[in-house]
């Protein structure tokens, strides 16, 4: 196994990696709005933090050496459904390949955002 990690990222908030190699498959954490530069969130509106979450998503994929075409799998936390289309919109441009995925709405997430992403993506050809 290998641990990724890159600065185009926000740095784990917890005992935790911000992802790892095994085999021929990448494991990512949940990817919060965070911007990485500063640490602080972005702006309060689903638009703007899912956005965040895709850049987030982004560096990690590429500090893996793959890109979003490559992702085999999703899992998507909301902390509220009335977001769900505009969560859509925006996750349809990054995952043009339409990877397997699980959505669902949770209490609260870390920080009180109002999305994370986590992401499974095969290494091979």
């Amino acid at each position: 196994m290998k641990t990724i990690s890159t600065e185009k990222a926000p740095a784990a908030i917890g005992p935790y990696s911000q992802g790892i190699i095994a085999g021929d498959f990448f494991f990512a954490s949940g990817q919060i709005a965070i911007i990485p530069e500063t640490g602080e969130l972005a702006e309060d509106n689903i638009v703007a933090q899912t956005e965040q979450v895709m850049k987030n998503i982004g560096a990690l994929l590429e500090a893996a050496g793959v890109s979003y075409d490559k992702v085999v799998k999703t899992g998507c936390f909301l902390a509220d459904m009335g977001d769900f289309a505009t969560f859509n919109e925006i996750y349809a441009k990054y995952f043009t390949a339409k990877p397997a995925r699980s959505c669902v709405a949770v209490k609260t997430l870390p920080k009180n955002v109002l999305c994370e992403v986590e992401v499974i993506a095969y290494l091979g050809e």
